[in-house]
Parts: C-alpha cells; sequence; structure tokens
C-alpha cells in the first residue's frame, strides 16, 4: 500500500513540475537582456552587410529611443498606399516601407478596433519595416537621411510610385514601387551613370523588426526568421540564435527570406535568376535584420542597371500563398510550417473554409468537421475494436499455451502462431487502425493552430476568439473576483469539460490494468485539463467535441461487440479479487 501511495504521489509530482517549470524558470532565471554586437567586417560578404548596415542607419551601435507610432506617422515626406488588403504610407526619407495595416484584420477583437498594423517606423514600439537602397564605391549613394522626390501621390494597384534622388556627379537613382490586391510590392531599382567615370553599385533590400512584438515560438509553430534556401525552408533558426551565434546565411540560392509570425508574414523574394547575398542577423536592442544584395555592378558612363525584389507584408493565408508560390516563388506556401503532415492538413483545412462559408459560425465549423472526420475513421475504429473482440475471444487459449510452454519461449510463439491462424485472428490488426488515425488527428489539431480564418472568430456566448483561451475562469469566478489567474489555473468550463469528458472515457472503458496503474491513470483526465487550460478555445471545443463522439463510438462498438466488455469485466474483477486476497 505505501508502494501505491509512492506511486502515486510521484504522478502527481512530476505533472506539478510540467505545469510550474516554465514559470519557475522564468522566474528564477530570466533572460539577460541582449548585448549590442559590433562586428568587424572580415569577407567582401561581410563588409557589404556592414555597408548597408551603415547606409540603412542601423548599425549596431545605434541606440533605440522609443517614438510614438502617431507622431511618426504624422510627420511629412510619405507618399500614401491605398491597395484593396492593405494601406499604409511609404517613408521618402531613407526609402522605407515602414507603415503597413491590413485590411481585413483587426488589431483586436473589439468589433471598433483598428487594423493590424505589421509595419511601423524606426524606433516605435512595433519598429518593423522594409528598406530598398545602394551601396558601392566611387560616387555617392543615397542613405538613411536621403530625401527622395516621389513622381506620385498615392500607391495603389496599376498606379505605381517612382521614388528619384540624383546625386548631383552623373549618377541617377530610381526605385520603381507597384503594389497587386493582396499583399505584395514589387521594387524596381535601377541606377544610371551619366558620369564621366566608372562606379560600382550594390542595389540592396532589407527588413527590420524588434522581436519584442514577435509571437512566440513553439515546437508546432516557428516564429523568427524564416526563408527558402537551395529548395528546403528552415525553420532551424530563431531570434536567440541571432543574438547568441551571429549572422546566419542559408545554405544555397535563397529563394525568399525573411521574419514570421503565427499569422504575419515579411519577407523579400530577390529577382528571379539573380544570386545574391542574403542572410540575418542581429543588430542589438532587440532589433533584427534580413539582409538581401545584389552582387556589386562596375557601371561605365552611359551604363544601367535594375534589379527587381518583392517585398510580402500581409497575412499568411494559405490560399494567397500558394497563389503566389504558383506564380513563380518556390515554396512560399511553406511560409506556414505545416509540418510533415500537409498533404492531409490542406485538405482539412479546404473542408474546414466550405463548412464556415454555410454556416457562418466558426465553433460550429469545427464541430462539424470534428464529426466529419471521426465520422471518415469511424470504420477503422470498428475494425480495430473487432480485432480486439477476436484477441479477447481466444484470451483463455492462449492462456493456456502460455503455462503450457513457460520455458520454451521458441515453442511458445509457434503454438501462438498456429493459434492465430487456426482462429483466423491477427495481433497487429487492432494497431494499424490506431497508427493511421494518429496522423490525421494530429493534422487536425495543427490546423486549428495554424489557419488564420480562426482569429477573432467568435463561438457562443463568452467565447469571442476561438484563437485566444477560454476567458471564463473559475477560479476568479468568471471575472466577478479583480485578480488575473495564472495560466495553468485558468480553468474555464471548456477545461473543466474537457476534464470530464477524459475521465468518464477512463471509466467507461473497462480497464485490464492492476489497480495500481489504474489509479495512476485515473489521474490522468485531471492532469491533462490543467495543461490544456491555456490551450486556444478552438482547440478545446475540438477536443471536447472529440472525447464526446468516443464516448458514443464505444457505447456503440460494445454494444456490437459484448463479448469484449464481458471478458475485460471479468478479467478486471478477477484482479480485484486476488489483490484483496493478497492483502
Amino acid at each position: 500500500m505505501d508502494n501505491q501511495r509512492n506511486l502515486i504521489f510521484a504522478v502527481v509530482l512530476c505533472g506539478l513540475m510540467i505545469l510550474l517549470y516554465d514559470s519557475a524558470i522564468s522566474y528564477f532565471y530570466p533572460a539577460p537582456p541582449e548585448s549590442e554586437q559590433t562586428e568587424r567586417a572580415t569577407t567582401p560578404e561581410q563588409r557589404a552587410a556592414q555597408e548597408v548596415a551603415n547606409e540603412s542607419g542601423l548599425a549596431p551601435s545605434v541606440a533605440q529611443q522609443a517614438v510614438d507610432l502617431d507622431e511618426a506617422l504624422a510627420s511629412g515626406n510619405r507618399v500614401p498606399i491605398d491597395a484593396p488588403r492593405v494601406e499604409g504610407s511609404i517613408n521618402l526619407v531613407g526609402a522605407r516601407v515602414d507603415d503597413i495595416e491590413l485590411k481585413d484584420h483587426r488589431a483586436t477583437v473589439d468589433e471598433d478596433s483598428g487594423p493590424v498594423q505589421l509595419f511601423a517606423p524606426a524606433g516605435t514600439p512595433i519598429q518593423n519595416f522594409a528598406q530598398f537602397g545602394f551601396v558601392g564605391d566611387g560616387t555617392q549613394l543615397p542613405d538613411a537621411k536621403t530625401v527622395w522626390q516621389a513622381s506620385g501621390d498615392t500607391l495603389s494597384p496599376g498606379n505605381p510610385v517612382d521614388l528619384r534622388w540624383d546625386n548631383d556627379e552623373g549618377q541617377r537613382f530610381r526605385i520603381r514601387l507597384s503594389i497587386d490586391d493582396n499583399y505584395m510590392i514589387t521594387a524596381e531599382q535601377t541606377v544610371a551613370n551619366y558620369g564621366e567615370g566608372p562606379v560600382v553599385v550594390s542595389p540592396f533590400a532589407t527588413i527590420t523588426r524588434t522581436s519584442l512584438t514577435a509571437s512566440k515560438s513553439t515546437w508546432i509553430s516557428h516564429s523568427g526568421p524564416i526563408g527558402t534556401f537551395g529548395g528546403t525552408v528552415d525553420y532551424g533558426v530563431d531570434y536567440d540564435d541571432l543574438a547568441e551565434d551571429g549572422p546566419v546565411s542559408g545554405e544555397g540560392q535563397a529563394a525568399w527570406l525573411g521574419f514570421t509570425d503565427i499569422y504575419w508574414l515579411g519577407a523579400l523574394v530577390p529577382e528571379a535568376g539573380s544570386s545574391p547575398d542574403t542572410g540575418f542577423r542581429s543588430l542589438g536592442n532587440d532589433l533584427f535584420r534580413a539582409d538581401l544584395i545584389y552582387d556589386p555592378v562596375t557601371l561605365r558612363p552611359g551604363r544601367q542597371i535594375t534589379r527587381s525584389s518583392q517585398l510580402f507584408a500581409g497575412a499568411k493565408e494559405s490560399g494567397v500563398l500558394d497563389a503566389y508560390q504558383d506564380a513563380g516563388i518556390a515554396q512560399f506556401g511553406l511560409a506556414i510550417d505545416w509540418g510533415w503532415f500537409r498533404w492531409f492538413e490542406k485538405p482539412i483545412l479546404w473542408l474546414l473554409r466550405q463548412i464556415f462559408s454555410v454556416v457562418g459560425n466558426f465553433g460550429v465549423a469545427i464541430i462539424l468537421l470534428t464529426c466529419c472526420v471521426r465520422g471518415l475513421m469511424f470504420p477503422i475504429a470498428q475494425k480495430g475494436f473487432s480485432s480486439m473482440a477476436s484477441m479477447k475471444a481466444i484470451q483463455p487459449d492462449m492462456k493456456k499455451l502460455q503455462e503450457k510452454h513457460k520455458d520454451d519461449k521458441v515453442k511458445q510463439q509457434q503454438e501462438m502462431q498456429k493459434l492465430f491462424k487456426d482462429k483466423g485472428v491477427n495481433p497487429v490488426a487492432g494497431c494499424l487502425p490506431m497508427l493511421l488515425q494518429i496522423p490525421v488527428f494530429f493534422a487536425l489539431y495543427k490546423v486549428l493552430i495554424l489557419a488564420i480564418e480562426m482569429r477573432h472568430q467568435p463561438f457562443v456566448l463568452w467565447i469571442e476568439d476561438l484563437s485566444a483561451p477560454d476567458p471564463a475562469h473559475v477560479l476568479n469566478l468568471f471575472g466577478l473576483l479583480p485578480y488575473d489567474v495564472p495560466g495553468f489555473l485558468a480553468l474555464g468550463p471548456l477545461a473543466l469539460l474537457l476534464g470530464f469528458t477524459m475521465w468518464l472515457t477512463f471509466r467507461l472503458n473497462p480497464s485490464t490494468m492492476d489497480p495500481v496503474q489504474q489509479q495512476v491513470f485515473s489521474i490522468m483526465p485531471w492532469v491533462l485539463m490543467f495543461v490544456m487550460a491555456p490551450f486556444a478555445a478552438g482547440l478545446l471545443l475540438y477536443w471536447n467535441t472529440s472525447n464526446l463522439l468516443t464516448l458514443a463510438q464505444q457505447k456503440y462498438l460494445y454494444s456490437k461487440h459484448p463479448q469484449l466488455k464481458a471478458a475485460a469485466e471479468k478479467e478486471k474483477a478477477e484482479k480485484a479479487q486476488k489483490a484483496q486476497e493478497g492483502a
């Protein structure tokens, strides 16, 4: 009995350690502030990157000061952007795209909330922006303080804007910006040499952003530097890696690169057929930059060059990203970290969208989608139960063989195989259906995590955002008491229902485990209830629906295979009696 108590105590203690680990580590070992990096440029690529840093006005030694967003955007020298899905402005000082709002996505769940501010000027709390410019030798070049002259009043689809600057030494620079109906801006950078001697010029493009407003990078959803290099999407580098290990260059030629959050993406796409230097680096003060630097070109008098790059600044909508991929941007759809099971996930996402378009409620769509998936899996589950019933029916014969040949394992296995063949039983058939269901249900889980369609979608009553945790907490009486509940104790109605349905599933499923194991497993639903409580309400809704369907499925299948339940109950009673006699 003491051993049983110790085992149960150990399980409970492990559960508490899992729950409290992250909070304890953050409290006792807070992350130190990132120090500014002052690297010495030694290779040509490093020198070019350092020149870009100097020209952009964001060299690592620059101190960051807080700037009010409205104040920064109210300053002059801006060209408005007005497209179907984005609005904002271009900063003529430094040729920066540093003001992008997403018209179709609200900043908060409130109906009167303003749009998401994806790009914002340097020094503001959000600071996230792109810059286009030139570096080189032999002439005066535009820099972060250069004021460009604009040829148009507003950048919109079909109405490009030219930014022009003349250095009065014979070189003329132009950046032609155009925008499509979604989130893509094209920048054609041209430099013409009308001087008397040759000059060396490299067009460049960068994205600079702060990590302070980034979404958290997890094992299921990458946040941070991202890009396609050498035909492979790299999810392996995060902001901490850049701050601790220094600059990172992708392995192979870049198809695109930038920074991603769970729902948003800022990315640069180099000119087709070019081989620019690309990479990521930390600038200190929680600032990070993605570099795209074209090879230097020597321009003789009377010659000019043009490099065309693209800037994506928008929401990670699967259909939009896939359309850009079909248009030629390699693996752009994988900016969403679908993982190994994307072949299951994309059809599930498509079905979820179709259901939502019919019912008009995303929570109801999740419930119906779960029913559809479980319905498709039902024949597999039924086959597994049939196999379990067959195995249970020959259990007495198996025990006899085990006793008869307990000293001869080879003979025992031979007789077992003969028994399976004579009775027409496949011992593996009960496991295979379960294995086939794993990728499908994991795919559904990832879709609900990554799909931007779930963001700010209401369900019923108090649930106004299915992508956020359940806002109703039992421990503060659903908001009546004036204190915030810690994340691991934030038990809402959905979490409580999840624990109860998991416990009920366990209770209705006859177990052949010994009493100690049974007690341990009876604790697990309540431990998992605490673990899953901070998850998105949409996920809890899916798990609750799945558990309820499992309960209904179990009752139906047990009614079709009564021998399975009877045998399990009999074996359970026999073990309980033996344990009581032994005590």
